[in-house]
């Protein structure tokens, strides 16, 4: 049988993807050679170009961090220059206290003004069962180079152990100075020379606006700088009793406490101190004590090792505007209302009366109780200072010399009793009685001072709007003194219905104006 072959042919799905694959290869070929004639693909020699007379010659350059933009009233230096300059001279404080489970109910670490600051959350790790060691995280700044170092008083009040680590590394065991926890301010020392230091400022001259720099330890984070402004100065947040903290929205976080405010020019203008915080981290409200107060206390826990602080023995109340009118000042000066004057005080000695408006503290205006308070605690004692009022209209300047504030100040009481009464007008919405044995331990008040009791406050009267209270003392309307019912009705009888009554009353030992208006 013949062998019978048929010619071997290419399969279908083979010649159908020859044809478009070359013409696929020659598309790219001429591609390359428009391309390279055109100058569009990139092209490398081992020289450069030639390049037309006309264009300028190719300057090399390197890379390297941006040019960095000199600070308005900073000498020339940059944010750059000024963390270099302060970073070494912020140091991390690590605190311990040895103590059982209930020991630690105790502790300045599981105090609430501490939780706040450092977060529930945060304080957590440190908790344990029965025997075990409080831990506190925070900062501080050297202002020494013998090694002088300021800090919170939260950071490291009762501890029994204080660590200092500074920024290159070293750790020294630290020595508590002194602590005040009125102004939230502690001292250390530790055994060294010749440390970087940060300059004081002025806190005085800090204006609102100002950038600063925040630098400290968050979460342990060391040498962190974060940057901000001065959102408000002089506020008063609960959290000490002498406040009057910087405002920042720089970045503050647990354990920055304790750590440096600085301004443009490197220089000390706060101690970072707490936060307000719905989580424990920052939100962007973080307060710093002046520097100008840190310093006057660190003066004083070193050289006496305890804060003595002035006193001018008033009491003092914010001047309002319903106030000034019934004072008779301008609604354009700013002041604070002397409610009280305190006996055998410096203030009772120069003359000072109730009713005057202080609108100048040794050369300093007052616009706040705060603002006074603060000064007067941090005058030296025995200090000659001047003193400019208001008083009936007519300026008037005091001399005096500021005395050492008394440890317990006296607080004032009453007298004796009789029957209620309720007068029309403005004065309708309150009852008062004569002070009697009954009421004076009812109402916590004494026998000492004259006066009439209030015993029913209507709700919802201007009264009440005004502030007044049941318990008050009034000790005066509109300027008369009202030592008993009798009196009080007289005065009562002839004030006018359409005009405003001023009360002064006396609360917790405390003599106050109010305003009630019709």
């Amino acid at each position: 049988m013949d062998d019978l072959r048929l010619p071997t042919e290419p399969r279908p799905s083979t010649r159908a993807w020859i044809f478009p694959a070359m013409l696929l290869a020659a598309g790219v070929l001429i591609g390359v050679v428009l391309t390279s004639d055109l100058g569009w693909l990139p092209t490398g020699h081992a020289v450069p170009d030639s390049v037309p007379p006309t264009a300028p010659a190719p300057v090399p350059r390197p890379v390297s961090t941006a040019v960095q933009p000199s600070l308005p009233g900073a000498g020339g230096q940059s944010f750059v220059d000024v963390a270099k300059a302060v970073k070494p001279a912020v140091v991390n404080i690590f605190a311990t206290r040895n103590g059982s489970s209930e020991e630690g109910k105790g502790t300045p670490f599981e105090d609430p003004f501490f939780r706040r600051f450092f977060g529930e959350e945060w304080m957590k790790r440190f908790e344990a069962p029965k025997e075990r060691k409080e831990r506190g995280l925070g900062s501080g700044v050297i202002v020494d180079a013998n090694g002088l170092i300021i800090t919170n008083n939260h950071v490291v009040n009762k501890a029994d152990d204080i660590k200092v680590f500074l920024s290159d590394k070293r750790e020294f065991k630290a020595k508590l100075v002194g602590t005040d926890a009125k102004t939230d301010v502690a001292v250390l020392k530790i055994e060294a020379t010749g440390l970087p230091t940060v300059a004081w400022a002025d806190s005085d001259k800090l204006e609102v606006g100002e950038f600063v720099l925040a630098v400290g330890n968050p979460f342990g984070l060391t040498q962190t700088v974060t940057l901000g402004i001065v959102s408000a100065l002089g506020r008063a947040a609960g959290i000490a009793e002498y406040e009057d903290f910087i405002q920042t929205d720089a970045a503050i976080n647990p354990g920055n406490s304790g750590g440096a405010l600085v301004n443009v020019r490197g220089e000390l203008v706060g101690i970072n101190t707490a936060i307000y915080s719905q989580s424990g981290g920052n939100m962007g409200i973080g307060f710093a004590v002046p520097s100008n107060m840190a310093h006057s206390i660190m003066d004083q826990l070193v050289q006496h090792g305890k804060v003595v602080r002035g006193w001018l023995g008033v009491s003092i109340q914010e001047l309002t505007p319903e106030l000034s009118s019934q004072f008779g000042v301008p609604k354009d000066v700013k002041g604070v209302l002397v409610s009280d004057v305190m006996d055998d005080s410096p203030a009772k000695k120069a003359g000072f009366e109730r009713g005057d408006v202080i609108v100048e503290y040794d050369g300093k205006p007052m616009d706040s109780p705060a603002h006074l308070r603060n000064a007067v605690a941090q005058t030296n004692v025995g200090k000659k200072v001047t003193v400019k009022i208001i008083r009936e209209k007519k300026a008037k300047s005091i001399d005096l010399t500021i005395a050492e504030q008394p440890k317990n100040l006296a607080q004032a009481g009453v007298e004796e009793g009789g029957e209620s009464v309720a007068p029309a007008g403005l004065l309708s919405d309150i009852e008062v009685r004569d002070l009697n044995t009954e009421l004076a331990g009812r109402y916590g008040l004494k026998g000492s001072d004259r006066g009439v009791v209030v015993v029913r406050v209507k709700p919802g009267s201007p009264a009440e709007e005004a502030g007044v209270r049941e318990g008050d003392l009034v000790l005066e309307v509109n300027r008369k003194s009202v030592g008993t019912v009798k009196s009080y009705e007289q005065v009562a009888a002839n004030l006018p219905k359409d005009q405003a009554v001023l009360l002064l009353l006396r609360r917790q030992g405390r003599a106050i104006y109010l305003t009630l208006r019709p």
